[in-house]
């Protein structure tokens, strides 16, 4: 019996058990992506679920698990003759974050390749995980390369393979699953579409159900198997009930007027594409199979709505997630049309196989609200897990972005935070030389992917082999090693790794002066709308972002490096300003914030963007510690833009002389535009090579 945590025994989590349901019922629905703070059991939910699936008839002996009924003419192993095949069990892949290229889609035999003189391939996940799950744990944090082939693979439900002399193509149909924290960052939109539905999940706060969650999961680690054994009633129901919506799905009629209320409500979301629209009809079939009804109802397009659009809605990587309830009505009554039979009060909502909600009775099984149920429909942005907390001398509430300032004023010394001006595009913020950073898009780089540059002999293990430069090393010693076979007689000093060339990802440490110099709202509102613009492109480079401030008697790191750049937007929104400047106290927090990150990450290269008028306070002479700070900075060569704030017909230059003492330029608040910023930084990295 499997001691895996099962599926029936999940408490609460309605609308995630339910997407996952639906899925089982319809793999062409799309997958699932899963979003939610730490510690909900996104995961734990997700590998329950393969233990639900039918099992798949497959050609025996075939690696790349072929229908008998319908082999793939293609396939690698073929071709298959006639055969009732074999069974097994439906099987959940896990991709690793970290995983390589070649894991993933397979690669050539390079053993047999040497030794026998043949090309032969190795399947990958991708093949593994044709006709069954794949599962991604935390997917928004997956290498570009990575994404890139799921992406190729979900839209043809193929993989192709061209490398190393090898060309092979087998088929790669797969239900895609994701859990994510937004806290560490947001996926790219397309992958995002990819995903059939999308759910939001949270701790509960009800503490009985908290109590029973505890319980149950202490019950399961202290007898996995006996826990196991109290649930299989309910498990042998659940799975009786998908393979029963599985044969009543091809007779489920989806009417005119649902797909009229499909398109409606797509059009009035203004959502992009046509993917949206067939994902919702798919879903609105599922639910009407899985409630048991021949034919979609109005209450299974509203539900479709509400699983398959909130995460198609978002224009720019600052926008939560979610749906507006009441338009969806108003969109679906005034749509109309022919709407089909009313929803069966013992459809979605009837409680499950058989209602009673398991051996503890909570409702946490497939009756009382559980996955048979239709969920509370509670979700919207105001539930998107990592939403910061007021930090303490802010208001409760960040006005908006193009909103006035809020009303009334923070506490003593500050005032109320300025909404940020219309952000803008900027070009590209690169950091010369080549360096060994994590994946991204921003500056070159050595990395595990990209163009082959060369080859050298490997230094340690060996992770990625060039062919060609391996067998030209070994074939002038074919002879002396007496080869005799069609094979090359190959030995460890022949081998040789590749040295390939892509793009990383940096840290961007922004220090901004939030002191009275600086609250005037018009400038403030500009300063936030570029800082905003910086996130944006951090967010497409795929960057690691912080935020310091400084104002008053100290600086505050307001938001240790992160992914997380919508985080960072937030704590902008939210930074009121006031009081006297701390500069130097802003460039020493800034300083033990890259230490930090350099043991953390020595290979992530930071850029500091100080945003200031370069005013300082304290002391007597209040500029000589922010000269001593600004050069620890110019000491360990950390690249460094001053945006200088300072406005009126007389100006001090003060920026001007910070930047020279951090070794970096400035540029005013009037040139500070995509061009300008852009241009100043490579005039940075200029002037450092120069020096």
């Amino acid at each position: 019996m499997s001691t895996r945590y099962p599926f029936t025994a999940v408490v609460g989590m309605d609308d995630l058990r339910l997407a996952l349901l639906l899925n089982a019922v319809s793999p062409a629905v799309g997958g699932v992506l899963v979003r939610g703070e730490k510690g909900t059991a996104k995961s734990t939910a997700v590998r329950a679920l393969a233990e639900l699936l039918p099992e798949v008839p497959v050609v025996a002996g075939c690696r790349f698990s072929c229908d008998p009924a319908a082999p793939d003419p293609g396939c690698p192993d073929g071709p298959h003759g006639p055969g009732p095949g074999v069974s097994r069990p439906a099987r959940m892949v896990e991709l690793p974050v970290g995983a390589s290229e070649d894991r993933l889609v397979g690669s050539l035999d390079i053993e047999r390749a040497l030794a026998e003189g043949v090309k032969a391939f190795e399947p990958g996940l991708l093949a593994q995980a044709h006709r069954g799950i794949l599962y991604v744990d935390e997917v928004n944090l997956l290498n570009d390369h990575l994404v890139d082939h799921l992406l190729d693979a979900a839209a043809m439900g193929a993989s192709h393979v061209e490398r190393e002399g090898v060309s092979v193509r087998h088929a790669a149909r797969f239900l895609l699953v994701g859990t994510m924290n937004p806290e560490e960052g947001e996926l790219r939109p397309q992958l995002l579409d990819r995903f059939g539905l999308t759910v939001e999940v949270a701790a509960s706060r009800d503490p009985e159900q908290r109590v029973e969650v505890v319980r149950r999961r202490l019950a399961h680690d202290d007898d996995p198997a006996g826990f196991a054994a109290r649930w299989a009633g309910e498990e042998a129901a659940l799975r009786e009930r998908i393979a029963a919506a599985r044969a009543l799905l091809p007779e489920v009629r989806l009417g005119d007027g649902a797909l009229r209320r499909i398109a409606a409500t797509c059009a009035a979301f203004e959502v992009d594409g046509m993917r949206a629209d067939i994902v919702m009809a798919r879903t609105a079939t599922a639910l009407a199979a899985w409630a048991g009804r021949a034919e979609v109802a109005v209450e299974d397009v509203r539900q479709a709505a509400l699983l398959a659009l909130p995460h198609r809605r978002r224009r720019s990587p600052f926008d939560a997630p979610g749906l507006d309830e009441d338009r969806l009505d108003e969109v679906l009554e005034e749509s109309g049309g022919d709407d089909g039979p009313e929803p069966d009060p013992q459809g979605p909502g009837d409680g499950g196989p058989d209602g009673d909600g398991g051996p503890d009775g909570d409702g946490g099984g497939p009756g009382g609200g559980g996955p048979g149920g239709v969920p509370p429909q509670g979700r919207g942005p105001e539930a998107e897990a990592g939403e910061p907390e007021p930090s303490g001398d802010a208001p409760e509430a960040a006005p908006s972005p193009g909103a006035g300032p809020a009303p009334g004023a923070g506490p003593a010394g500050a005032q109320s935070p300025v909404a940020a001006a219309e952000p803008f595009r900027t070009r590209t913020l690169t950091v010369p030389g080549v360096g060994d950073g994590a994946a991204g898009r921003r500056s070159r780089a050595r990395t595990e992917h990209g163009r082959t540059t060369g080859a050298h002999r490997p230094r340690g293990a060996l992770t990625k082999l060039h062919l060609a430069a391996t067998v030209r090393a070994a074939a002038p010693h074919q002879r002396a090693r007496g080869r005799s076979g069609p094979g090359l007689v190959v030995h460890r000093d022949d081998l040789r790794q590749a040295v390939r060339e892509g793009r990383e990802g940096n840290l961007v440490l922004f220090v901004v002066d939030a002191s009275g110099s600086m609250a005037a709202r018009r400038r403030m509102g500009a300063v936030k709308g570029a800082v905003l613009s910086l996130l944006l492109d951090a967010y497409q480079r795929r960057d690691k972002v912080g935020l310091v401030t400084f104002r008053g008697r100290d600086a505050e790191l307001v938001l240790p490096p992160t992914s997380s750049v919508d985080a960072a937007a937030a704590r902008l929104e939210r930074l009121p300003t006031g009081g006297r400047t701390p500069l130097a106290a802003g460039l020493l927090k800034a300083h033990d914030v890259l230490r930090v990150e350099r043991l953390r990450d020595p290979a992530r290269r930071p850029l500091l963007v100080v945003v200031t008028d370069g005013r300082a306070t304290g002391g007597p002479e209040p500029l000589r510690p922010v000269a001593r700070a600004a050069g620890l900075h110019a000491a360990e060569g950390t690249a460094s833009v001053v945006v200088d704030c300072e406005t009126g017909p007389v100006r001090l230059g003060l920026a001007a002389g910070l930047a020279r003492d951090l070794g970096g330029a400035a540029v005013t608040l009037e040139e500070l535009r995509a061009d300008a910023i852009a241009g100043l930084v490579r005039d940075v990295r200029t002037t450092r090579r120069a020096a």
